[in-house]
């Protein structure tokens, strides 16, 4: 993503020059929090060369790219819902509930009300502050792709912070997700409290063996 896209610089046009751009990940993990990210880049700056969705970039080019967004960025957070969380209110209001802890926070360290939001997907109706959503936006967003590297960075430290803690599930490799490795240690050692239970008792899971 060499620039600014169409959609931001429309929307700097429409409502103001500071646009957050939110992301999220870890929706789809066997075990861990659902992190988002909330951030400001400066408008009048370029685009970060080689910034882009983060799923589409190899682990050593995300850590790179995230010192450089945070050395640029005119505020940026982190938000998340835990374990508990997910399995309480289902994933799709888990994670809009890190988002909004996310946007509480940068605009906090902002220090105004930004202009407007910017976030991947679909709109959500529970989010609470108007926002336009724009699907698949991690590719077509230089902001939301920011807020997407940045999330999924912290998400992997953390989840490689557990794995040292909880070594039988192969998190420092798959970081929570249910890899073959990982479906083998539940078998062998059982859920964590880092685990989703409404997701690990899923009947699709229970059929593939892993309980």
């Amino acid at each position: 993503m060499a620039r600014w896209s169409t959609i931001e610089r429309r929307a700097r046009a429409d409502f103001g020059p500071l646009l957050v751009g939110v992301d999220e990940v870890g929706r789809g993990p066997l075990a861990g929090p659902v992190v988002a990210c909330a951030i400001v880049m400066p408008p009048n700056q370029r685009a970060i060369a080689g910034v882009n969705d983060s799923k589409q970039l190899d682990a050593r080019t995300r850590e790179r790219l995230a010192v450089k967004i945070r050395e640029q960025a005119l505020a940026i957070s982190l938000g998340a819902a835990s374990v508990r969380e997910i399995d309480r209110i289902n994933i799709y209001h888990a994670t809009v509930l890190a988002m909004r802890r996310a946007l509480a926070r940068v605009e906090h360290r902002l220090g105004e009300v930004p202009d407007h939001v910017l976030i991947d997907g679909k709109p959500l109706r529970t989010l609470a502050v108007p926002h336009t959503a724009v699907v698949k936006g991690d590719t077509k967003c230089y902001a939301i792709a920011c807020a997407s590297i940045i999330a999924k960075v912290a998400r992997d430290r953390l989840m490689r912070a557990l794995a040292e803690r909880y070594p039988g599930y192969a998190w420092e490799r798959n970081v929570g997700y249910g890899t073959w490795m990982h479906r083998a240690g539940i078998t062998d050692h059982g859920l964590t409290p880092h685990h989703r239970r409404s997701y690990c008792l899923d009947e699709q899971i229970a059929m593939e063996g892993v309980l």
